[in-house]
């Protein structure tokens, strides 16, 4: 998106971006313009540029996910209640419930200021806590209106994303303080609802507000390498072009460095050994249907070598997020080693926009993905009373903003949980009165103790008998949300 255009530019483009409603849809889209250009008209940004510019942003980056009429309405309406005069009934009588609830939900997301540094040990200072019971209080209802209504988080990561596009304005205690809150808070987000576009925008966005030092040695180290796989990358990409064209398979094949804060992640797991990254610059491959995904992966294969154990296939068994993609990791020419990526067309947007890809996408699968990644936050929502700030910090570390592991039911269903997370917490996962009754687990074929930690795509079955019931002693090791409260509950 282009940055510095006028308001008039603005919204040009956007109701051009609006084809895909009707034209009644359209006059109440402008209606709202007028609104909130008549409410933000006294207003500057921090640039000096008219307010107006940044709701007109918010609710163009969302026409690319083909929101609902209502949606867009309340981006360009989401900062009147905060902002300016404009009170809530004004709005549902001028737009209806629908838009006036959207704006007042993104409203409340606006004081969200938890910091990462109270969840590991919550050793917070005393003067902190009301302000941080405040916070998770705004984070929990944050999660609810989530829950709700996902447009709601939406309106906000489009927002969120506007306004790191123009750090460079603030003062430099607000601009890190803004940037660390989105590394922690909502680059999460968006990566559990799937929306890998926007959470890598968030990130490479604020990752050089946050940690500038940083940012300048990773593209030190990362620049000269990414340039030379690059380079070898295009004689690979020109080869497999030409031999999938003798297949008669119709492709579109790129390549793309890793992103700046990912591969910054994946560095400090490899004691900064570049070397070791395979994808720092990966090739993927999009094609036009299921089977040709996997006739790409044989004809991969029978040109490279592939690396044992690097074969995933997202497509059978997706992540929890709906990501859907077959990966290979190979010996390429030279004796090089390469990560594919193949996909469809349909799982390639997916993989972009994940739970959003369902107003492009109105197939059954995208319905039933549609519910898969909101399962997690339906999940945390029904888990409401926590007794102390330990348990609430431990339930946002683990729950919401840790590491995860996708762990599988013998007959192959997908698990999210926790990092370290145990046949108990996996036991709770799938049913609660499994996890009541758990009274030892199978772990790959082997029998393992109930505080085995899980690791990534270990199959787990449990032992479930009727006289098993829960043990106080499992507090001390289980780590999802979900385990915890059915124990305590049970102990009391």
């Amino acid at each position: 998106m282009k940055k510095n255009l006028l308001p008039q530019d603005l919204k040009k483009e956007l109701l051009n971006k609006l084809s895909y409603l009707s034209k009644a849809d359209i006059a109440v889209v402008e209606k709202a313009i007028g609104v909130a250009e008549k409410a933000h008209s006294e207003s500057k940004r921090a640039s000096g540029e008219p307010f107006i510019i940044h709701p007109l942003y918010t609710a163009i980056r969302l026409t690319n996910l083909m929101l609902d009429k209502d949606a867009i309405v309340a981006a360009i309406l989401h900062d009147t209640l905060e902002d300016t005069p404009m009170v809530f009934q004004e709005i549902r009588k001028q737009f209806g419930g629908d838009v006036a609830n959207l704006v007042e939900s993104v409203t409340k997301l606006s004081s969200v200021r938890i910091k990462k540094s109270w969840f590991p040990t919550i050793k917070i200072q005393k003067e902190e806590i009301p302000e941080y019971e405040r916070q998770v209080e705004t984070l929990r209802k944050m999660l609810l209106a989530m829950s709700k209504d996902i447009r709601v988080i939406l309106i906000k990561l489009s927002d969120k994303i506007h306004n790191l596009e123009t750090l460079e304005y603030l003062p430099i205690e607000k601009r890190e303080r803004i940037a660390k809150e989105a590394l922690e808070i909502f680059a999460p987000i968006a990566e559990r609802l799937g929306i890998a576009k926007w959470q890598a925008e968030i990130e490479n966005l604020a990752f050089p507000m946050a940690s500038p030092e940083k940012y300048k040695e990773l593209r030190e180290l990362a620049i000269p390498e990414i340039k030379v796989r690059e380079k070898y990358l295009k004689k690979i990409q020109n080869k497999l072009e030409s031999i999938l064209k003798k297949n008669n398979i119709s492709n579109e094949i790129s390549f793309r460095a890793k992103q700046w804060y990912s591969l910054h992640k994946k560095l400090k797991k490899y004691d900064n050994d570049i070397t070791k990254i395979y994808d720092l610059v990966a090739l993927r491959v999009v094609v036009d249907t299921l089977e040709e995904c996997y006739a790409v992966l044989g004809i991969i294969h029978s040109i490279w070598k592939p690396l044992p154990g690097r074969i995933k296939d997202y497509i059978a068994l997706p992540k929890p997020n709906g990501y859907q993609s077959l990966h290979t990791t190979v010996f390429c020419d030279e004796g090089r080693i390469v990560e594919f990526q193949i996909r469809t067309k349909e799982m390639d947007h997916s993989a972009k926009f994940g739970i959003a890809s369902h107003w492009v996408y109105k197939t059954s699968t995208s319905e039933r993905a549609n519910k898969d990644q909101l399962k997690w936050i339906k999940e945390f929502s029904q888990n409401q009373k926590y007794t102390d700030l330990e348990e609430l910090g431990n339930s946002f570390r683990m729950d919401i903003f840790g590491d995860r592991i996708f762990v599988f039911t013998p007959v192959g269903d997908v698990k999210d949980l926790p990092k370290d997370a145990t046949p108990v917490d996996f036991a709770y996962s799938v049913h609660s009165d499994l996890g009541d009754n758990c009274a030892g687990a199978i772990v790959n074929g082997k029998i393992a103790s109930l505080d085995t930690a899980l690791q990534n795509g270990d199959i787990v079955e449990i032992i479930k008998r009727k006289s098993a019931k829960p043990k106080v002693d499992w507090l001390k090791f289980v780590k999802s949300q979900s385990a915890r409260s059915r124990i305590k509950r049970y102990v009391k």
